[in-house]
């Protein structure tokens, strides 16, 4: 029987007990304050960046990882005795680590044409936990002895089933970034708009505008329903950015609303991510059942 390692990215907001408990690699997604530069996870998290935005009063930016970190992976995976690697990178429409993975790819296929068929790069057109849970799934397959077809199956079918839905607790960060202006953002903050971002086009992009946080949450619970559509949630992750208290008692709405599985996991969203969203997000990723 074939062994296949799982490859992804930080962007999938897998916690690392998780990750390590299935044999997942994550490639960091770079943050950078001005000439330092940071690995996501392994270096710096969402409570180490934040603490860092409020220092400067500036945002860093992100990058993709550089090619030779997804070749180091791809080489240890084989090292450690895998016949076969499957990655799965955050959607192409946010990020260049797909195109960073596939040049990893083409690079050891040049050395080695077998390569070729043992390599597998696949653009999750997702983020956060819906990307994870394509990931999860994969890995899940993985140790089951699947062959490379159907844990690509696999992912794929648990991504056309995966939501996310967060809602913003300030435009503060967004207003760093110049996407929103401060007089705007200000205005907004005054009227305690919470804006609701889902995942469209394979990008984070705002679904809706409430007012206070309340109606946030309440409005995310719909719009999960209205997705189940007579179905249940099969899988369930809570995500948030440096709002854990939040987070559980979003978790406690959630379940007096809808039935949930028992196990849920709490994600960070990662600095990858939520240097875009900011500090005080909230939400959630589902998978539905079949």
């Amino acid at each position: 029987m074939s062994k296949t390692a799982i490859i992804t990215d930080t962007d999938s907001s897998l916690p690392l007990d998780i990750a390590a408990r299935h044999g997942i690699v994550q490639v960091p997604i770079v943050v950078q304050f001005g000439s330092q530069a940071y690995d996501t996870t392994d270096e710096i998290d969402d409570a180490r960046t934040f603490a860092r935005i409020d220092r400067d009063s500036r945002l860093p930016t992100t990058a993709a990882p550089a090619p030779g970190k997804f070749t180091v992976a791809f080489r240890r995976a084989f090292e450690a005795g895998a016949d076969q690697v499957v990655c799965i990178c955050v959607s192409s429409q946010v990020s260049a680590t797909y195109a960073a993975a596939m040049a990893a790819r083409e690079e050891l296929v040049a050395q080695d044409a077998r390569m070729s068929e043992a390599i597998a790069v696949l653009d999750s057109r997702s983020l956060s936990m819906a990307q994870g849970f394509m990931v999860l799934a994969a890995a899940q397959a993985a140790q089951a002895g699947a062959a490379k077809e159907e844990i690509i199956a696999q992912a794929q079918h648990t991504g056309e089933r995966a939501y996310l839905f967060a809602a913003l607790a300030t435009l503060k960060y967004l207003a760093m970034s110049g996407r929103v202006g401060y007089l705007a953002a200000g205005l907004a903050n005054l009227l305690n708009i919470r804006p609701i971002l889902t995942i469209r086009d394979g990008k984070l992009d705002l679904l809706e505008r409430t007012r206070t946080r309340s109606k946030a949450w309440t409005r995310m619970i719909e719009l999960v329903d209205g997705e189940l559509k007579g179905r249940s949630i099969a899988r369930l992750a809570i995500v948030h950015v440096n709002a854990l208290k939040e987070a559980h008692a979003f978790e406690a709405q959630l379940r007096a609303a809808l039935p949930c599985p028992s196990e849920v996991i709490y994600a960070e969203l990662t600095p990858g991510l939520s240097v875009h969203s900011g500090a005080g997000l909230v939400g959630l990723s589902f998978v539905t059942s079949e």
